[in-house]
């Protein structure tokens, strides 16, 4: 239990970590992406500027106003100085037309004017095939008064985003999962340390439990032998008929109270004894349909007196060519046969207990065998199945969950009252019938689950392994 509670916290100390690494490594991707370009558009419209400055404007001819660019005297000198920062310069007419460029190939991308920069993605041909080539552009529009040149166009490679933005995620990712090995590492540290002043306190509460329910045995003890004496020689002392029945009602009410009390405190020793590990474990060879045979029997007598129909049914192998040894073997597992007895009475006798006169219980025993070739290799997939199922009103949908708590009953109203529902305790009204039961379940390693619905009954079943694993 402490582990699992552990292990959980060091999971939460590591998923919260997690989350805020992340947050944070997004936050310095998006910083740094965001800062590499607004690097290369300050970069394109300081390049623009220069240009720009360098234009030899020149009248296209003496009659007219109109003005044009001298496209070899601006770009002669631009060329080399743009090609070192791989840049690359496209220079336009009014009209869209290309008419100079230090570019290979053309782009052949419409023109529109953008200031403020954007990445263009354009299919390039080479010797190995067809790839795409980004490119990070500003488009200038170049006027003088009211007349438009021209159209400047600066591209700058993307890759010069994309590469160091790359690298960051390689590096951000490496450093979140180094983090998150020495978050989890410490966090499993932390969190035994956190446990281990509540693991201490749970240790010393089993220990005055086991110790007080021990304690409490010998004076109940004691109790119950000095009201049996008195019930005895009540019968020998001569006293008026009305008093000698009210002493012998009162005796009877102290024998039930103590025998209930005395249930309740071997109950809790029993539990004390099985979460502190110190109950042995005899276990042996034990004939389940047998063991089960003995129990019904035993439960006959109550459900006769409540007209309930109690059936055990034992499901035969499927097949007739199983070996005779298997089949002498076919219900037997390792087990504790007391402990098994009482996990059986405590079902059987509760679906007794809460289904109505003329309902049926049934308890159905099966062997579970491997699925596959390789798990009959094994022993331990080998199973037992018990199923015990009546015909009560059920349990409600939001009891379940709780159901084998202990102390949780489904109606607190109805303490030690009988009801027609299916309810979660045994005839004592402890609260501790199902707690036990799943205690003598994980014990042997199995599984118990419930199946209720309202109006038409309740299953138990019951799930143990053959043998158990060491």
């Amino acid at each position: 239990m402490f582990q699992a509670t552990r292990r959980r916290l060091a999971i939460w100390y590591t998923a919260v970590t997690a989350v805020l690494l992340l947050l944070f490594a997004s936050g310095v991707y998006l910083y740094v992406r965001s800062t590499l370009v607004e690097r290369i558009d300050d970069t394109l419209n300081h390049v623009v500027e220069i240009v720009e400055r360098s234009l030899v404007i020149e009248p296209v001819n003496d009659k007219t106003d109109k003005l044009r660019i001298n496209v070899e005297a601006s770009f002669r000198n631009n060329a080399n100085n743009v090609d070192d920062d791989h840049i690359d310069l496209e220079w336009f007419s009014p009209t869209g037309q290309l008419l100079w460029s230090t570019l290979s190939e053309p782009l052949n991308i419409p023109i529109h004017g953008n200031h403020s920069g954007e990445t263009v993605r354009v299919a390039k041909q080479d010797q190995w095939g067809e790839s795409e080539l980004s490119l990070r552009q500003i488009t200038q529009r170049v006027e003088f008064g009211r007349q438009v040149l021209g159209y400047l166009r600066v591209s700058h490679p993307w890759f010069e985003v994309t590469k160091p933005s790359r690298q960051l995620i390689l590096d951000l990712a490496l450093g979140i999962w180094l983090m998150l090995l020495s978050v989890a590492a410490s966090g499993w540290f932390l969190s035994g340390k956190a446990m281990e002043p509540v693991g201490e306190s749970y240790q010393r509460l089993k220990q005055f439990t086991a110790d007080a329910s021990h304690e409490l045995r010998s004076p109940i003890t004691l109790i119950q032998t000095n009201v049996q004496v008195a019930l005895s020689e009540l019968e020998l002392v001569e006293i008026e008929p009305n008093t000698a029945a009210n002493y012998r009602q009162q005796l009877k009410v102290v024998e039930r109270l103590t025998q209930r009390l005395g249930k309740l405190v071997n109950d809790l020793l029993f539990l004390a004894r099985q979460d502190s590990g110190a109950s042995k474990d005899n276990f042996s060879q034990c004939p389940l349909d047998a063991l089960l045979m003995e129990v019904v029997e035993e439960q006959q007598l109550l459900a006769n007196e409540k007209g309930i129909d109690l059936n055990l049914e034992l499901i035969d192998p499927p097949n007739d060519d199983t070996s005779p040894e298997l089949l002498e073997n076919w219900f037997t597992l390792v087990g504790n046969w007391d402990q098994l007895v009482r996990l059986l009475t405590n079902l059987i006798s509760n679906a007794l207990q809460y289904t109505p006169t003329g309902g049926k219980v049934n308890v159905e025993l099966t062997r579970l065998e491997a699925s596959n070739r390789v798990s009959r290799l094994r022993s331990s997939t080998t199973q037992l199945q018990i199923k015990v199922s009546d015909t009560g009103m059920g349990i409600p949908s939001e009891a379940l969950p709780r159901l084998f708590d202990r102390f949780y009953r489904v109606d607190p109203a109805r303490t030690h009252k009988k009801s027609q529902n299916s309810a979660t305790d045994n005839a004592t009204g402890s609260g501790l019938g199902l707690a036990i039961a799943q205690a003598i379940v994980e014990h042997h390693q199995g599984q118990i689950q419930v199946d209720s619905t309202i109006g038409k009954g309740t299953t138990f079943m019951v799930t143990l392994p053959v043998t158990l694993e060491s």
